[in-house]
């Protein structure tokens, strides 16, 4: 009986109870429109392999469409020469686009190059 007694003490100790009832309406999340949604094309023969920090590492399948929604903002990477380079960078441009990943890829490598 002093157990239960002292379970009911602690118990009433924990709870709290709020002062106003809150609404449906206050506790409803609102839709982000910070992301952008697209697709990653894999026109080529080979397997692309991607790296997109904090979300996956995609390896873009031979002839192949991804489609992607990303936060706006986001990096996607792809190596080089032993470094992770920047591929492209998210922004509201890309909203239902369609991109040739191996040309990006070609178009970069050669940016890098002329760099040197």
């Amino acid at each position: 009986m002093k157990s239960l007694v002292l379970f009911m003490l602690l118990w009433g100790s924990f709870t709290v109870d709020s002062p106003e009832p809150i609404s449906l309406s206050e506790t409803t999340c609102e839709i982000s429109t910070d992301y952008v949604d697209f697709t990653l094309r894999n026109t080529s023969l080979k397997s692309i392999p991607l790296i997109i920090p904090g979300v996956m590492n995609p390896n873009l399948s031979p002839m192949s469409n991804s489609g992607v929604g990303l936060k706006i903002g986001q990096k996607i990477l792809f190596k080089y020469k032993g470094k992770r380079r920047v591929l492209l960078i998210v922004d509201k441009t890309l909203e239902g686009k369609v991109l040739d990943v191996p040309k990006l890829l070609k178009e970069k490598r050669r940016e890098l190059e002329k760099k040197k």
